[in-house]
């Protein structure tokens, strides 16, 4: 029997589901993707880390929306791009006409505490006989509530952006 933890993830069929919503109300879906090594995009139109996509029909051609990809074919500035979107970088979808749609959870991606790390081993340890590594999340290892450190305020929006409206 397969339970919550072995199933897989339900983002790309709420990104199915909410694409096909869009299309079928004559709204334009559009996807926010969180930018790292593993999305393909073209890099001049990220900021701050992230990209906004135009993924209806009229944008895009050869369009998948897939179980760990979302691929398709779009031109920017006039040039034909190949885009390729892993489905856990996708952070929203929405419509842009009035932004109802979903967000979704960003997954923080743990990092590898190297402060007690001393060459040529994986655990600090000077013999190398284990090779265990201790994993610190972004969050755990920066600033707690008490160390008196005030984490960077957010820039406000560029310009008019959507918001995400819930949908029942």
């Amino acid at each position: 029997m397969m339970n919550a933890l072995d199933s897989t993830s339900t983002r790309p069929y709420l990104i199915r589901a909410l694409y096909e919503w869009c299309t079928d109300n004559g709204f334009t879906p559009y996807v926010a993707v969180l930018v790292d090594d593993s999305v393909r995009v073209p890099r001049e139109y990220v900021k701050d880390g992230e990209i906004v996509l135009n993924i209806s029909f009229d944008a895009t051609s050869s369009l998948k929306l897939g179980n760990e990809f979302i691929e398709f074919k779009a031109r920017f500035a006039g040039t034909p791009r190949e885009i390729m979107v892993p489905v856990s970088k996708v952070i929203a979808i929405y419509a842009r006409e009035n932004g109802q749609g979903m967000a979704f959870p960003v997954a923080v991606q743990p990092e590898i505490s190297t402060s007690s790390l001393q060459p040529g081993t994986l655990d600090g340890s000077s013999s190398g006989e284990s090779n265990v590594v201790q994993l610190v999340s972004a969050q755990a290892e920066g600033a707690g509530e008490d160390d008196g450190v005030t984490p960077p305020k957010p820039k406000p929006p560029s310009g008019p952006r959507p918001a995400l409206k819930r949908i029942k």
